[in-house]
C-alpha cells in the first residue's frame, strides 16, 4: 500500500506547480514573441518576394496546427 503520510506533500507540490504554470506559459510566450518579431524583421529586409512566401508558409502552418488541434480535441 501507499504511504498515506506522503499524500499531503504530493498535493502541496501539485498546487505549487499549478501556481507556477501560468508564469512559465508567459515566459515561453514572451520568448516566442521575441523570436517571431526578429524573424519578421529579417524577412522584411530581404524583400517582398520572400515576405510573400513566408506569409504563405505561415498561413499553411497555422491552418495545419488548427486542424490537428481540432482533431486531437476529441
Amino acid at each position: 500500500m501507499d504511504d498515506v503520510s506522503r499524500f499531503p506533500a504530493t498535493l502541496a507540490e501539485e498546487a505549487l506547480l499549478g501556481l507556477l504554470l501560468p508564469f512559465w506559459q508567459l515566459v515561453i510566450g514572451a520568448f516566442v514573441l521575441v523570436v517571431v518579431v526578429a524573424s519578421v524583421g529579417r524577412l522584411a529586409r530581404r524583400g517582398p518576394s520572400r515576405m510573400a512566401t513566408a506569409l504563405l508558409v505561415t498561413a499553411a502552418a497555422i491552418a495545419g496546427f488548427t486542424v490537428v488541434g481540432v482533431l486531437l480535441e476529441n
